[in-house]
C-alpha cells in the first residue's frame, strides 16, 4: 500500500487529493502503489530544469484524465539544497495540476546527481513517445552529447541502434522538414534518411514530393536520388563538350528520368539474356562438334587450334558427354 505524507496540504474526506480547501478536487490521485513514499509538494517550490514545448491537444487530454479519474502516476523530483525541488519526470502532469487550480502535487522524492536526473528525464520522455518527432531526436542528441554510444542509447530507450543512427543523421543535417513528414506519417523514417543523403535542397524537395504523391515507391528512392544528383552534377546531356543549362529539379523530372532509366535497364537485360542464349547454343554445338574426330582433324589442318578461353571453359564444364 502506498504511503502518503502530507506536505503543506490537506486530504479530502472522500479520499481524493487537493491542494487547498478551495482548489478543484482531483479524485483518485493515490491509485497506483509505489515502492517509494509519495509526498505532497507545493507546486511553487518545483523548478523545471529542461522545459519542453507541449502539444496542446495532448496536454488537454492529460488534464481531462486527471480531472475525471485522478493522477495514476506521481511526478518525480530531486531535492535542491535551498529547500526546493527540480523536476525529473512529469512536466505534463505538473502543468495539468497547476491548470486545475492545485497548489500541491503528489511526488516521489529521489536523491540523485544532476547527471542522473537529466538522463532519467530524457529516457522516460523517449520511452513513452513515438520516436519520430524533432523533440525526440533532440533528446537522442542530448544523450549522445553526454557520451553515450548509439548502442547504449538504444538499450536505454528501447530503440534499435540503427534507428538511433538514422534519427541522429537527420538531426545532424538539420532535416526538420523530413522529420515533420515522418511525424505526420507521410513517409517512413528510412525514406527520410535516403532523401537526406542528397545535399541539394531542390533534389530533397522533389524526392519528398514524388514519394508523397506516390509517383515513386520507397524501394525506388535510392536509385532515383542518385539519378537526380547526377543530373544536377552533369546536366541532362552534353553537346560539343559543354553542359546544357541546368533546369530546376522537380518531382516530375526525377520520375521521368527514373522511368527512362528503368526502360534502359530492361532493354539491357533483354540484350544480356539474348547473348546468354546465343552463347549457350554455341557451346552446345561446339561440344557436339569437338567429339567428332573428323571435325577436329579438319580444324588442325586449317591451323585452327585455339578458341576463346571463356568459350573453352564453358565447353569443358559440359563434361565428356556434353
Amino acid at each position: 500500500m502506498t504511503h502518503i505524507r502530507e506536505h503543506h496540504a490537506e486530504k479530502q474526506t472522500d479520499g481524493s487529493m487537493a491542494g487547498t480547501r478551495n482548489a478543484q478536487t482531483v479524485p483518485n490521485a493515490t491509485v497506483e502503489p509505489h515502492p517509494l513514499d509519495i509526498q505532497w509538494v507545493p507546486i511553487d517550490s518545483i523548478r523545471i530544469p529542461n522545459p519542453r514545448g507541449r502539444d496542446k491537444k495532448k496536454h488537454q487530454r492529460i488534464t481531462d484524465s486527471i480531472r475525471q479519474v485522478g493522477l495514476k502516476k506521481p511526478i518525480t523530483l530531486r531535492p535542491r539544497g535551498d529547500g526546493g525541488y527540480d523536476l525529473v519526470c512529469g512536466q505534463g502532469r505538473l502543468e495539468s495540476f497547476r491548470q486545475l487550480g492545485q497548489t500541491t502535487v503528489p511526488a516521489i522524492i529521489r536523491e540523485m546527481s544532476e547527471e542522473d536526473m537529466l538522463l532519467m528525464g530524457l529516457v522516460e520522455n523517449l520511452a513513452r513517445r513515438t520516436p519520430t518527432s524533432m523533440e525526440t531526436v533532440r533528446q537522442l542528441a542530448a544523450l549522445r552529447d553526454r557520451g553515450y554510444s548509439h548502442a547504449q542509447i538504444g538499450q536505454k530507450v528501447g530503440m534499435a541502434p540503427n534507428h538511433v543512427s538514422e534519427h541522429l543523421y537527420l538531426y545532424d543535417h538539420g532535416e526538420e522538414q523530413l522529420l515533420a513528414a515522418v511525424d505526420a506519417g507521410r513517409i517512413p523514417l528510412h525514406a527520410a534518411v535516403v532523401i537526406a543523403r542528397s545535399d541539394d535542397d531542390g533534389v530533397q524537395a522533389a524526392l519528398l514530393e514524388a514519394l508523397e504523391e506516390r509517383t515513386l515507391t520507397v524501394s525506388e528512392l535510392t536509385r532515383a536520388r542518385k539519378l537526380a544528383v547526377m543530373r544536377q552534377s552533369f546536366g541532362k546531356s552534353r553537346q560539343r563538350g559543354r553542359k546544357h543549362p541546368q533546369q530546376p529539379v522537380t518531382s516530375e523530372s526525377i520520375v521521368r528520368a527514373f522511368r527512362r532509366e528503368q526502360i534502359r535497364q530492361r532493354q539491357a537485360l533483354k540484350r544480356a539474356e539474348l547473348c546468354e542464349r546465343s552463347l549457350t547454343f554455341a557451346v552446345s554445338g561446339l561440344r557436339v562438334l569437338l567429339r567428332d574426330e573428323d571435325f577436329v582433324n579438319l580444324l588442325r589442318a586449317e591451323n585452327l587450334t585455339t578458341i576463346p578461353e571463356h568459350l573453352a571453359e564453358q565447353v569443358k564444364q559440359g563434361g565428356p558427354d556434353g
